[in-house]
């Protein structure tokens, strides 16, 4: 028998409430709305992907209330309820704690992108047998046999396996020479190094590629002139760049121009929601972006012009990325769920959730053509996107079935 259910998580929080001389916080869900959590982090350094995050949620649900709310509930409004996961992934557990005691009666919640605080959450959420859709990477996520987290992006180890081969793709489809040798500049944090794991370990020598320079740092980085002195005198076929901060990603591109290595004059790949930021334009400018392509879970693309505009006039953003339509089209999944179900009970939406099976709808705001779930959580199809900056902006260049525009291989 399981002793840490949601029904013992609530009574936890009533119970706090109580001793607090505070009213009980285990209320009737209204009729009239229906709540749903948006767990991201809202402080510290990751805030802005957080508030990026949270921005993509706000849209859907106006989106969806403004066309009725939830239907099979009479017109239910959705509420979202933010909850900050702070800074580390302690703040990001005891978040989840809260979330619970305050709100017993969400439906369900998305987030966060940190993979690692992820795990923390859904850890809680697991337990309360509460829903859980995040855009977080980790293979971990969805491999530990838990039957409330759903996983819409890529895991890594998907996303390693699948880049170069679908950069050899574009550069097919381009009509560039085969790439047959690779530079690694990476940092020693931990997405860098999941995510060329698997390339070392026998990727690289199945697809026919040399790896000529390996280059791994500890950020911050000081001076890039000894790194970027090694890829032009090797003369890669493409780079891929595994940096994890706007800083470091800045420095190396600039040594890159300096040594007349600038202006999209070789194939770049980096992987990370950084590369897609506004901030890393207004740092960088758009000269020494110029080219670079960007392995991402996902993006706005093909079908998606009146969603990007409504975003860019709402939330006076630039472009939509990667966090923020991920966590709209998230919230897309509740709504169907709820509508499948007929109800706002948890467990029932979760079931819902599982048995999605559709090329509409929610769909329509992930790449891959279908919106379905393994058993254990993971997305069926998902697909890797590539997006790449052209003048200034990221633009989806893959899937070809996805993209808003085509790749442009730089002529070295």
């Amino acid at each position: 028998m399981r002793k840490n259910n949601r029904r013992e998580v609530i009574l936890g929080g009533v119970a706090i409430a109580a001793s607090a001389g505070l009213p009980s916080l285990a209320r009737a869900q209204s009729p009239s709305e229906v709540k749903i959590a948006v767990g991201v982090p809202l402080s510290g350094a990751w805030a802005r992907s957080g508030e990026l995050h949270l921005k993509g949620a706000q849209l859907a649900a106006e989106d969806i209330n403004a066309a009725g709310g939830i239907k099979a509930l009479g017109g239910a409004k959705i509420k979202l309820i933010p909850v900050d996961a702070g800074d580390s992934t302690e703040k990001a557990k005891n978040a989840a704690q809260r979330m619970l005691s305050q709100d017993p009666d969400i439906v369900g919640g998305t987030g966060a992108f940190l993979s690692s605080f992820t795990l923390a959450i859904t850890e809680i959420t697991e337990r309360a047998e509460v829903p859980w859709l995040t855009l977080s990477y980790s293979d971990q996520i969805t491999a530990r046999g838990y039957k409330y987290v759903f996983q819409t992006s890529p895991i890594a180890s998907k996303q390693s396996v699948e880049a170069l081969p679908t950069m050899m793709e574009l550069a097919k489809i381009s009509g560039s020479a085969p790439i047959k040798t690779l530079a690694i500049v990476m940092d020693n944090t931990a997405s860098p190094v999941a995510f060329t794991k698997p390339l070392r370990e026998g990727g690289l020598e199945k697809l026919g590629i040399k790896l000529v320079v390996d280059e791994i740092y500890t950020p911050p980085l000081s001076d890039a002139t000894s790194i970027v002195q090694k890829v032009r005198n090797a003369r890669p076929d493409m780079l891929f760049l595994g940096t994890t901060n706007i800083p470091d990603t800045k420095l190396i591109l600039e040594k890159m121009s300096e040594m007349g290595m600038g202006r999209g004059r070789i194939p770049i790949l980096g992987n990370g929601g950084h590369f897609g930021l506004p901030e890393l334009l207004s740092v960088t400018g758009k000269e020494q972006l110029e080219g670079v392509m960007v392995a991402m879970a996902n993006w706005t693309g093909k079908g998606h012009d009146k969603l990007l505009a409504d975003f860019k006039s709402k939330h006076k953003e630039p472009w939509m990325p990667q966090d923020s339509i991920s966590t709209y089209g998230d919230i897309w999944i509740f709504k169907e769920a709820m509508e499948k179900a007929g109800s706002a009970d948890p467990k029932k939406v979760a079931a819902a959730i599982r048995g999605l099976n559709e090329t509409g709808g929610a769909s329509r705001f992930f790449p891959g053509g279908k919106l379905a779930f393994e058993p254990n959580g993971r997305r069926v199809n998902s697909e890797l996107v590539i997006i790449q900056w052209q003048n200034g902006e990221p633009k989806t260049v893959y899937p070809v079935s996805f993209a808003a525009t085509s790749a442009v291989w730089p002529k070295q």
